[in-house]
């Protein structure tokens, strides 16, 4: 499901925890885009993609959450690729990967959170971690 509404009196802490709160509670993705309203009003629409049976709970979360009066509601389909998380080792430690795959095709992604840690952890930079975390994981294709 695809869950939206607009709101131009929140501020940005509020929109936040409530992003927060919809992922805490099922949604797939929370997302928000800078829009024009009426009355030339700058606004915020919060768009909220979640799985059909979690709908309730996150129309519950918006209505508490924000100060927004009604909210859309559409059903749409997608396809994704299928995913696993496995673990590579590095010079500078190890650090997990995401693999998508589906039809021939596939993905390789460093997780942004061990790659973080390790860049710290050894005092270089990000990219130099992410570029080893790739490399160790091409034997996983």
């Amino acid at each position: 499901m695809i869950l939206e509404t607009q709101v131009d009196d929140m501020t940005a802490q509020a929109i936040a925890y409530t992003t927060e709160e919809l992922l805490s509670q099922g949604a797939l993705d929370v997302y928000t885009q800078a829009i024009g309203m009426k009355k030339s009003r700058t606004g915020i629409l919060i768009t909220v993609i979640c799985p059909c049976d979690r709908q309730t709970i996150c129309e519950q979360i918006l209505f508490r959450e924000t100060s927004t009066l009604g909210i859309r509601y559409r059903f749409q389909e997608r396809k994704i690729l299928f995913r696993e998380i496995r673990e590579v080792e590095t010079e500078y430690g190890k650090a997990r990967v995401k693999i998508a795959r589906r039809d021939g095709f596939c993905t390789i992604q460093p997780e942004y959170e061990d790659c973080a840690r390790l860049a710290r952890l050894n005092d270089i930079p990000l990219m130099q971690v992410q570029s080893a975390v790739n490399l160790a994981a091409q034997s996983l294709k």
